[in-house]
């Protein structure tokens, strides 16, 4: 049997996101073929990679030590791949962009469309991304953090604020009072009898909001946990609940009263973003129409 090295991108895959139909959604492959390729590593390697759980592929010992052999140069070869792809469209750029899902959903979806130069886009924890902005596999990264590399310089166009909010249909007349009162116990224990929503990655914002206000950790699980943020918005409008979310993610919704700006704490939680980008490029036209959109609808 010949070893073909997409079944090395599919195991580092699965690994990375314990799932066959996630593996599948990120690949652009069949779930039939995901569980194929999985097989055939299996069948090459001799050994099993992967205890099948209800909801998880849970990494055997030897995946773990096939994935921490492979990492690199599977990585490595991604990026090579990327780099070097030759466009349908010679004649032009294609820009690579690295920011969150949400992110990209509320704020550059709308105008990739109509864009004169390719764009790839890139999801990712902001280490990640930093790291393809140092070696050239990012363009372009859109992050809360700035790091400290001499080749690359941060510009600040925005700000975040994590804030309580909830569905248009909530009644929070009763948490209004014991706020402006400053009962903040019972209004923790209020909220704790609400309806909650939050995702299944990211429940950092909920944490950090609680422990500045209340002085704990959150020890409720939400009612919901939904995909994404964006999800979380959705879900919630002109709904009844509760979520911990940027409020860039919803002031549209906001303004048409679909959401309510339940509570900004005590303690207000505030982001600043930052375009993050190599000093030296030869796409600075490029990166500059895209940071003009995010500039649109920046808050400062």
């Amino acid at each position: 049997m010949l070893l073909n090295l997409e079944w090395f991108r599919t195991f580092k895959t699965i690994y990375e996101t314990g799932s066959l139909t996630s593996t599948a959604q990120t690949l652009y492959i069949s779930q039939p073929g995901v569980s194929l390729h999985l097989s055939s590593l299996e069948s090459y390697v001799g050994y099993k990679l992967f205890d099948r759980m209800t909801r998880k592929m849970v990494p055997t010992e030897r995946a773990k030590v096939l994935y921490n052999f492979i990492i690199d140069g599977v990585s490595r070869l991604e990026e090579a791949e990327e780099h070097f792809h030759k466009s349908t469209d010679t004649d032009r750029a294609t820009i690579s962009i690295g920011m969150c899902l949400e992110t990209f959903q509320f704020t550059l979806e709308q105008y990739i469309s109509n864009l004169p130069f390719n764009v790839s886009i890139r999801f990712g924890e902001y280490q990640t991304m930093e790291q393809g902005l140092d070696n050239g596999s990012l363009d372009l990264i859109i992050t809360s953090e700035k790091g400290h590399q001499n080749n690359i310089e941060y510009t600040a166009f925005s700000k975040e604020r994590i804030a309580l909010v909830s569905g248009g249909q909530q009644d929070g007349k009763l948490f209004g009072q014991l706020i402006k009162k400053g009962n903040y116990d019972e209004a923790e224990r209020w909220l704790k009898q609400q309806r909650w929503y939050s995702t299944a990655a990211d429940m950092e914002h909920l944490r950090k909001f609680w422990h500045n206000n209340f002085n704990k950790h959150p020890d409720f699980r939400p009612n919901y946990i939904v995909p994404n943020k964006c999800s979380i918005v959705r879900c919630l409008s002109d709904k009844e609940g509760f979520a911990v979310i940027p409020d860039f993610l919803c002031r549209r919704e906001l303004k048409e009263k679909k959401l309510k700006l339940v509570w900004e704490g005590k303690n207000i939680m505030e982001n600043t973003l930052y375009f993050g980008k190599r000093k030296k490029t030869m796409f600075a036209r490029e990166i500059a129409l895209i940071e003009g959109f995010f500039k649109q609808q920046s808050v400062l």
